[in-house]
């Protein structure tokens, strides 16, 4: 009999070493100068502080002391918009001036910031955790033309600022330092799926029109894959035709399935098949991964029990029920719209999901609870299935990336398509506002049209069309009375009148034209005059072409002289843990709302 002995010691050091690696002081300062740049910025946004103006383009922010100050350049731009000096900034405190640190001005923030006794310690592990993710990513930098120039997936990884908005955006709360490494976007790592047989009477399964459910398994899955899961199954001595097959992220099945749902492998409810051959890569999203082994087969979607941004990335059995006729449903709107199809502009369709019902969960928890969204998984078309020669991929958070020199991906698009950057931006904008605006107008459809849900189709280095994608959690139809397929009624959504326009108004304008216009600004390579403006001629011109919709364009005035501001830094700081009521008919009414931002566009009304 063997005897198993506990590990080398000097080889858990040595793991441990290289996982954190990149926490040198020099990365740590320059990460910390990054986020605390980003923290000053979006606070003083949101308005839970209020800076002082101590020279021209000169600020000091007092800390609850009234002593500790932070003291830095700022130009304030379009929707109240800081654009802050990062190498400006500094603490002083009792005479003595030294670099920012981040948790510090969380610390010295903590009244302004609203922040409770349970919510402080987790959102100061949220803010660590952003920290260590940035000094990772110094290490991984690469120049921004290179960037631009490269391919989808090498564009994804190259990522580093997460959402623009949120602070605390990069939290992952569950993954440890070596497991970083292997499942985090910015570390492109190469990873299979583990996959599960899981009983049929404890499943979900639904598909979109034309798809068997069978058949895409197999067009997922080798032959020789297939065959070597049969195999496990038989050779436990259960019958293959009673379960369906899961595909789960890894992680979850180590730190969470194996143990939370042990009875269920121990009854053979569950049965681990191992690992697929395919190699995936996640995406920004982190739960999300994208087949590298055959580009064209599906994404896969699966839960992922991570606190992240204000939410445990968890994936519901229960919504996965209506997810595929829901993308129907949306997919047909679109193609059957010509002025859509003639934009290319185009969705990509979740195709099939399954999810798992734990009985005894189920009897304990409420609808929503994170413990009923532990084992689920969708398939969603890859965009590689319909590109065609001379088109390349971007996800659109791109056109917010700046690497370690200032340098944005923006600028370097810019300069490879010989445009004017007023030009460039107009048909970006024709790409990709115009179809949103559309979609609100004349379908009451919206999205969450931020960078990481878009993908961009370049041509020579310019946005020529969008894929728009997540469409299952992420749709809505702003008419509570609208007729919708069976299944589909979830999305019709009562948002109050005055609220309306903030999908566009929010989500496009303040929560992703505002940083790229500041991008654009700070590089010099054009000025927010002349970026607004041509914002507003790219609205008044589809206005203009679609005389039919006038009366909407009046109810939904997008020329409006200011809207409110819905803060997102807010919600997370009010509770990191669920920032929003997901089940609440009225998404607004989770919100948090404070004064009003001046419409950038509304002087240019005609």
């Amino acid at each position: 009999m063997s005897i198993r002995t506990a590990p080398d010691a000097d080889l858990l050091g040595s793991t441990v070493h290289q996982a954190t690696a990149h926490l040198t002081p020099r990365n740590w300062e320059r990460a910390n100068r990054h986020l605390v740049r980003k923290m000053l910025a979006e606070f003083a946004h949101e308005r839970l502080v209020t800076p002082e103006a101590a020279a021209p383009g000169q600020y000091v922010l007092r800390g609850d002391d009234g002593v500790t100050e932070y003291r830095y350049a700022a130009r304030v731009l379009a929707l109240d918009h800081w654009s802050v000096d990062a190498a400006s900034v500094t603490r002083v405190r009792g005479g003595s001036t030294e670099a920012p640190d981040a948790v510090d001005l969380v610390l010295d923030l903590r009244e302004a910031l609203g922040l409770s006794d349970d919510v402080l310690p987790v959102y100061l592990e949220e803010i660590t955790a952003t920290l260590a993710g940035y000094a990772y990513k110094l290490t991984r930098a690469r120049p921004s033309a290179e960037l631009a120039a490269a391919d989808f997936q090498t564009i994804e990884a190259g990522m580093t600022e997460g959402h623009p908005c949120f602070v605390a955006n990069n939290g992952r709360i569950g993954i440890d330092a070596s497991e970083y490494h292997a499942y985090a976007p910015e570390a492109a790592p190469r990873m299979r799926l583990a996959w599960l047989a899981a009983r049929r009477e404890r499943c979900t399964v639904a598909v979109g029109a034309g798809v068997d459910h069978g058949e895409l398994i197999r067009a997922e899955l080798d032959e020789a894959t297939r065959r070597r899961f049969l195999r496990r199954l038989t050779a436990l001595g259960v019958d293959p035709v009673d379960y369906h097959l899961i595909p789960v992220h890894p992680w979850q099945w180590s730190n969470k399935l194996a143990v939370a749902f042990a009875g269920e492998v121990a009854r053979q409810d569950l049965v681990y098949l191992g690992e697929g051959d395919d190699e995936y890569q996640p995406q920004q999203s982190v739960r999300t991964l994208f087949n590298v082994a055959n580009p064209r087969r599906h994404y896969v979607k699966t839960a992922m029990s991570v606190l992240n941004m204000g939410f445990l990335r968890g994936l519901s059995a229960e919504y996965m029920r209506d997810t595929p006729a829901i993308n129907d449903w949306v997919a047909s709107v679109v193609s059957e719209d010509g002025f859509l199809r003639e934009r290319g502009f185009s969705v990509l369709r979740e195709r099939a999901a399954i999810g798992y019902h734990h009985r005894q969960y189920l009897a304990a928890t409420g609808k929503g609870s994170p413990y009923r969204k532990m084992l689920a998984a969708l398939w969603r078309e890859s965009p590689l299935s319909f590109t065609r020669d001379g088109e390349r991929l971007a996800t659109m958070a791109s056109l917010l990336h700046v690497d370690p020199e200032g340098r944005s991906v923006v600028g370097a698009y810019v300069a490879e398509s010989g445009l004017e950057p007023g030009e460039w931006i107009r048909r970006y904008l024709d790409a990709y506002l115009v179809p949103v605006l559309h979609c609100f107008y004349a379908h009451d459809l919206v999205f969450m049209p931020h960078g990481e849900n878009l993908v961009l189709v370049l041509r020579d280095g310019v946005p020529a069309r969008v894929f728009m994608k997540d469409i299952g959690e992420e749709v809505g139809v702003l008419d509570p009375d609208a007729v919708l397929p069976s299944g589909v009624e979830r999305i019709a959504i009562d948002v109050p009148a005055h609220l309306r326009t903030l999908s566009i108004l929010t989500d496009v304008f303040d929560c992703f034209l505002r940083f790229l216009n500041a991008i654009l600004c700070e590089e010099e390579l054009l000025d927010e005059d002349t970026f607004w403006r041509t914002v507003a001629e790219c609205v008044r011109d589809y206005q203009d072409s679609m005389p039919q919709l006038a009366d909407r364009f009046v109810r939904d005035d997008l020329f409006a002289a200011t809207f409110q501001l819905s803060c997102l830094n807010r919600l997370q700081l009010r509770d990191n843990r669920q920032m929003v009521d997901l089940d609440d008919p009225d998404p607004s009414a989770s919100l948090q709302f404070h004064g009003e931002l001046t419409n950038p566009i509304a002087r240019f009304v005609r």
